[in-house]
């Protein structure tokens, strides 16, 4: 059997739940979910719960959201005036927004509530300060062959 470690290229078919029970991702069955282990292509929790898997081997991981997407940032909330938006857009608790920084850069972020003459604007990610539950099953495993200088 093939065991899954670090720089091992893997194979993973998963579904991702919330404490309750409800499904928030899971990868369709015709094309799984491929990545790295160890190059930060998917949450740390999950990478660390491939390391010692065997290839047709099948888990569940309850992961902290110190390993996932971190802990809810009370920071990332805003309250804004509704004047400093523009008049057209459409707002309604629970639409997403793109907004840039003054820097120039640009995020998503989530309407929470809507007041006569403001809007909360929540820039955490979705998933932000939740446990989450994976149901994996190790598909494949490839192993990297390491390059030596001056071979």
């Amino acid at each position: 059997m093939i065991r899954a470690d670090q720089g091992d290229i893997v194979k993973v078919q998963y579904t991702g739940r919330l404490g309750d029970g409800t499904v928030f991702d899971a990868s369709p069955p015709e094309r799984p979910l491929q990545f790295i282990i160890g190059r930060g292509e998917v949450i740390s929790g999950f990478d660390q719960a491939i390391v010692g898997m065997y290839q047709g081997g099948r888990k569940t991981v309850t992961i902290a959201p110190e390993q996932a997407y971190g802990a809810h940032r009370a920071d990332l909330v805003e309250e804004v005036k509704r004047s400093l938006l523009p008049d057209n857009l459409p707002l309604e608790v629970g639409r997403q927004l793109e907004v840039t920084s003054a820097e120039g850069n640009r995020f998503v972020v989530l309407v929470t509530a809507l007041g006569e003459d403001s809007v909360t604007l929540d820039a955490n990610h979705p998933l932000a300060g939740r446990e989450l539950v994976f149901d994996i099953e190790l598909l494949g495993v490839e192993k990297v062959k390491a390059e030596l200088p001056g071979f």
